[in-house]
């Protein structure tokens, strides 16, 4: 069976000594009185629920699944999701970060992120329930009346009622200027909707007393395209004007997709057939508000893979030091037995040491931005809100992207550290290597996260939003540059950052002759900047271990061994990726499509 234990000590660490929170929370009017005892102990909190409460039904409910009544469309959740999402809301997990006007706890949205990341590695299928509400809440928070968040923040806020969002299509997907669904006006200033969603996670289940569907419709009059959208809030139950659940409402699973991993998790096709809905937001301006949760959904899945890297890890390594096979080639490490742990096998190493290297460096970035979510929401300053959202806007696809194709590359090397048995069951690796795969599909497969970053987050404001982060990585560069004992950290660092600043040039004048050039190396040109971030961070977590390496406490040694193997194995990556993104657009192209 598999194991899991929160990595407190790492989160702790990023969270203190790394990104000095406390410090930075306290000057934002809203977290003054935070303190590090506070931040600590709800982590410890969080952890015990993730691996006491949760943990144990993942591969339980992975194996059955949920189940739909056909007749009356209700989904029932596997066994023991329903206790634990209440011990959830009893625990007042959801209302954490909310805000206080509507029954939050106001806590900083760092904490959220830690404790989300430890329900991913803990249980990823059930953790999708609490998370989509998340963005749920958020968005009617920016973006709904006053009516529609009387009426449904509290609720959401305490978890009595659950979220979604529905905005997938048979005949779209990420292209969602093709929806068809309609939304009709009525005399009372509501809005009947009827359509057709597929691929809505948590779209139906038995956890909570309601469900808010964040639909996306076109009105009568809308324009063509993506700028004919709008948005609406159709409950499962009508919602009366004194909050209590009436009449069920015209919205119902009809079917659940049978999927590759996240069993657990209800992924359903949801019809509306005269759905009473409430617009949110303006008319046709739809998909703008939307971008509230699906930016979230973004962070939201880099923060699933980052929980999958880590208990694969976890496994992967006690498994390594109790499976004894061979001889080490050097000689026996392990006389007094027949054969040696397999952890003294390099290839073994590679591995482990992979998974351990982004799950540490995606940990720093994921807490990072969390820390930039709670500046640019709660700063007094306008500049720092500013900046905040511009980072966390050019950060976003690179948390989606490379976190999850790093989750993919992570738990399959730590499959394979099990052999043969990674591939059965019961040791719970191969369902970790499933689910990480989903990952880089939904809320944008990674090539349009790619597109995204490159096109609109790079070129669109001429690298002014790149040139933030690079200011960042400069100045860092700068200051250490004369340190002997940071060069094997700090070089690759600058080499790197004058590489993706020439690159990004480049690609910027291919793509004012031809716009394919962006789709052609986006990708690549996205990973080279995903280690360019994760460098910095790994540098800096380098710079304090050095300090701290003679402290008597191994965290920092192994932290410090971790930063070299990541410089020296995994970075130089970047070379081939860059000569790759240069070859641009004519290997791909040149191809007729009656050849394929």
């Amino acid at each position: 069976m598999p194991q899991y234990n929160p990595p407190l000590r790492d989160m702790q660490f990023v969270m203190h000594e790394l990104l000095n929170a406390v410090d930075e929370l306290k000057m934002m009017p809203r977290h003054k009185d935070v303190d590090a005892d506070t931040l600590n102990s709800v982590l410890e909190e969080g952890g015990k629920f993730a691996a006491q409460v949760i943990f144990p039904l993942n591969i339980s409910g992975d194996t059955q699944g949920c189940k739909l009544d056909q007749a009356t469309h209700a989904v029932r959740t596997p066994d023991g999701f329903k206790d634990a999402y209440a011990a959830y809301v009893e625990g007042g997990w959801p209302s954490m970060v909310c805000d206080p006007a509507y029954g939050g706890q106001g806590l900083p949205v760092l904490l959220n992120q830690c404790f989300f990341e430890m329900l991913n590695s803990a249980n990823q299928a059930w953790t999708m329930y609490p998370g989509l509400s998340h963005g749920a809440y958020a968005c009617l928070h920016e973006h709904g009346t006053a009516e529609q968040k009387a009426l449904f923040l509290p609720k959401l806020a305490k978890g009595e009622w659950s979220g979604t969002m529905c905005l997938t299509e048979p005949q779209c997907g990420t292209d969602l200027g093709l929806l068809r669904t309609k939304a009709e006006p009525q005399p009372d200033g509501s809005y009947k909707i009827t359509g057709q969603k597929i691929f809505i996670s948590a779209g139906e289940h038995d956890l909570a007393d309601n469900i808010v569907h964040l639909v996306l419709a076109r009105l009568p009059d809308a324009p063509a395209g993506s700028k004919g959208i709008s948005l609406f809030v159709v409950p499962k139950f009508k919602v009366g004007a004194d909050g209590k659940i009436g009449e069920r409402n015209g919205i119902f699973c009809s079917g659940l997709e049978h999927k590759m991993g996240i069993h657990g998790s209800a992924t359903c096709q949801m019809v509306l057939d005269g759905a009473v809905g409430t617009l949110v937001g303006q008319p046709n301006k739809g998909l703008n508000a939307m971008f509230v949760m699906m930016n979230a959904a973004r962070l939201g899945v880099g923060n699933q893979s980052l929980g999958l890297t880590e208990v694969a890890y976890q496994n992967a390594v006690a498994y390594a030091k109790d499976r004894i096979q061979m001889r080490a080639l050097s000689g026996p490490k392990a006389a007094d037995k027949p054969a040696d742990p397999i952890i003294v096998h390099p290839d073994v190493r590679k591995m482990l040491l992979t998974a351990r290297a982004y799950a540490e460096g995606g940990r720093a970035l994921a807490m990072y931005c969390a820390l930039l979510l709670d500046k640019e929401h709660a700063s007094d300053d306008e500049d720092e809100r500013k900046d905040a959202a511009d980072l966390v806007a050019l950060l976003t696809p690179i948390v989606k992207a490379f976190l999850t194709d790093n989750g993919w590359l992570a738990t399959s090397g730590c499959l394979q550290v099990f052999g043969g048995h990674g591939y059965i069951k019961e040791w719970g690796m191969e369902q970790f290597v499933r689910d990480a795969r989903i990952n880089m599909i939904y809320e944008g497969t990674n090539t349009i996260q790619a597109l995204d970053f490159l096109g609109r987050k790079v070129l669109a404001d001429n690298g002014a939003k790149m040139r933030k982060f690079g200011a960042m990585v400069t100045e860092f560069v700068e200051e250490e540059g004369t340190d002997e004992a940071m060069q094997e950290f700090v070089n690759p660092l600058a080499d790197l950052g004058e590489k993706v600043t020439k690159l990004s040039m480049e690609l910027g004048m291919k793509a004012m002759g031809n716009a394919d050039e962006v789709g052609a190396a986006a990708t690549d040109y996205l990973r080279v900047c995903g280690h360019l971030v994760f460098a910095y961070f790994w540098a800096r977590m380098a710079k304090i271990a050095l300090a701290k390496q003679d402290s008597g406490d191994p965290f920092y040694t192994a932290k410090l061994h971790t930063a070299r193997f990541y410089f020296a194995k995994l970075l130089p990556e970047t070379a081939g990726l860059i000569r790759s993104a240069r070859a641009g657009m004519a290997p791909l192209m040149a191809m007729e499509e009656a050849l394929f």
